[in-house]
Formats: C-alpha cells, sequence, structure tokens
C-alpha cells in the first residue's frame, strides 16, 4: 500500500476509469444500487484531477438520464431502481460536472422534492424537515441533499427555507454539533450536511463556531487521519466531512493539516491506484474521492479546489451561479 510521499494521481485516474469496466468485481457488485453516487464520487474525482475528458460525457450523460424518473421527477442510483433525493442529487452534480443542466427540467425536480408525484404532501414536511423518498424516512442528510439540490437548480425559493432552517437548527447538540433528528448523537457526517445546508441558506448565525470548531478539531487522531465521533478510528472519508464543515465556520486553523494530508497519503494504493479509508485496506471508489477531496480543501498541488458546501469542484460552482447572474 501507500508511503509517505506524493499523490499517486495518475494511477488513481487509471483505477477510476477501469473500475466501472471490471462488472464481475466485488466493487461493481455491491455498488449496483448506489451506482449514481459512485459516477458521482469517481467523475468528481477526475475533475479534481483535471481528468475529466478520460471519460466519454455524452455517454455518461445518456447514463445518468436513464436512471430519470419522468413521472416523478426523481432519479434512481441505479438504471430501474426507485428515485431518492439521495440519487437525485447524485445525478444533478454529475451533469453540473459536464455542464448539462439543460437536459433536466428543473421545475419537475423541484417539485418531486416538494410535492412528491406520488400522491402525498410532500418530501418536506410540516416541521420543515425532509423524507427522501415516498416511504418517509427523515435525517438531515435529505435537507441538506434536498437544499443542495434545488440551490444548484436554482430553484430554493420553491420549499420553506426558513422551516427547513428551523429544523437543522432543533438538531444542534450541547457539544456544538448536529445530529440525524433532534437529540440525536453529534457525527462529522451530520455536520456537515447540516453546515452545508445553513451555509447554503445563509443561516450560519445559528452555528457556535468555537464550541462547534472544538469538536471537529478534536476528530484528529494521533495518526494525522479523522474520526466521526468520539473513540473511533480515523477514516479518509472524515478528511472531507470535517475539514468542510471547519473551513465553512473558518476554524480550520484548529487543526494539523499536514499530519492529515500524510494519513490521506499513507491509504493509497501506489501501485494500481485508489485509496482506502485507512493505511493498508483494500481501496474504493467512495474512499478515494474522500481523500482526493480532503487534499483538495488543504490546497495540496495539482488538485483543483473545492466548494466546501456544494461538493464540487470550485469552478463548477462558480460556473453554475455566474451563469444565472448574467
Amino acid at each position: 500500500m501507500g508511503e509517505e510521499g506524493e499523490l499517486a494521481a495518475e494511477k488513481h485516474v487509471r483505477y477510476i476509469v477501469t473500475a466501472e469496466k471490471k462488472k464481475d468485481s466485488f466493487e461493481w457488485l455491491v455498488m449496483e444500487h448506489l451506482r449514481a453516487s459512485g459516477a458521482y464520487w469517481g467523475l468528481t474525482t477526475l475533475d479534481l484531477l483535471h481528468k475529466l475528458h478520460a471519460v466519454d460525457a455524452a455517454e455518461v450523460v445518456d447514463w445518468i438520464m436513464s436512471c430519470y424518473h419522468p413521472e416523478s421527477g426523481g432519479f434512481g442510483g441505479n438504471v430501474g431502481h426507485d428515485p431518492h433525493v439521495l440519487y437525485t442529487l447524485s445525478a444533478v452534480q454529475v451533469l453540473c460536472l459536464f455542464d448539462r443542466l439543460d437536459v433536466l427540467d428543473a421545475d419537475k425536480i423541484a417539485d418531486c422534492i416538494l410535492l412528491q408525484i406520488f400522491n402525498i404532501t410532500g418530501l418536506q414536511n410540516e416541521d420543515g424537515s425532509f423524507s427522501g423518498d415516498i416511504w418517509g424516512e427523515v435525517d438531515t442528510r435529505f435537507s441538506y441533499i434536498s437544499i443542495c439540490t434545488l440551490s444548484l437548480l436554482h430553484r430554493l425559493h420553491k420549499i420553506n427555507v426558513d422551516k427547513a432552517v428551523e429544523y437543522i437548527v432543533s438538531c444542534k447538540n450541547l457539544d456544538g454539533g448536529f445530529g440525524a433528528m433532534p437529540g440525536g448523537e453529534s457525527h462529522a457526517g451530520q455536520i456537515f450536511c447540516c453546515v452545508g445546508a445553513l451555509a447554503i441558506t445563509g443561516s450560519l448565525h445559528h452555528i457556535d463556531r468555537d464550541l462547534l470548531g472544538w469538536w471537529l478539531c478534536e476528530r484528529q487522531c494521533r495518526d494525522g487521519g479523522l474520526n466521526g465521533r468520539p473513540e473511533k478510528l480515523a477514516d479518509v472519508c472524515y478528511s472531507w466531512w470535517v475539514l468542510s464543515s471547519l473551513i465553512i465556520i473558518d476554524r480550520v486553523h484548529w487543526i494539523d493539516k499536514e499530519k492529515l494530508a500524510k494519513f490521506i497519503l499513507n491509504c493509497q494504493d501506489k501501485e494500481n491506484g485508489g485509496i482506502s479509508d485507512r493505511p493498508d485496506n483494500a481501496v474504493d471508489i467512495y474512499h478515494t474521492y474522500f481523500g482526493v477531496a480532503g487534499l483538495s480543501l488543504m490546497e495540496y498541488p495539482g488538485v483543483k479546489p473545492m466548494d466546501p458546501a456544494y461538493a464540487l469542484p470550485l469552478d463548477v460552482v462558480n460556473r453554475i451561479f455566474l451563469t444565472k447572474q448574467q
């Protein structure tokens, strides 16, 4: 596996490009139900490494649209799978990478999130929370996903933003963090979702930046990596969840970025490409993306900068919102 040193960018690009072709591999099979998110992880990594041209854009867009449910306005995780807000965001983010939001009916997707086309009241509930699909599971992840999707589509005005913010704030804990629901344990992944959603809606004043910043900086372990909650092992994916939140609240200088970068680089497979959750474990697309994304947030040489709230390359986000302003 990897040793301290430089990012093996070319190997990671080759790993991502070839992973989708290995249809008999374990990784391909276990990602069957979330291939839309896998596409987002892999393609965003390619873009961060300046290699998005390594794939056929038209082929990717066609496949993404084959996961679309025109009757509801949402996307499934794969062709023929039921729609869910998570995969809808992944699909929108992939289309953003290729500057192809023009293939979407943005109002239909907004209505899917706001009204839900399955003859129920909507994915936004009366208390401002969001359900992920017609089955009604509520989680602050779905608040972020819905808000991020609608913002990228310039349709945020279609939901009750004040109530959405109110619900997120109700999930804030005494330690400054946020949980999946009111009273839920603080977790770095949920914190990103809540902080990201509050950033997009211009509501960061609800956060105690010092208290939350302290909780987040305590996620750095002795090996330099970050964990998701106390007493857990470090995991490369939290290089994104924790760092992005610290950047948004302007407290990223409270951790040792050099030690974190070394931890991520130690998780590389320098022979075959890919990044694992921790050193000497098996690599996967998910951790490859979050490892490169973490390095991007730390301004690692040769990696494009990312927007910490939208989880997309900064130039992509700027293009989306500058185009709207013009």
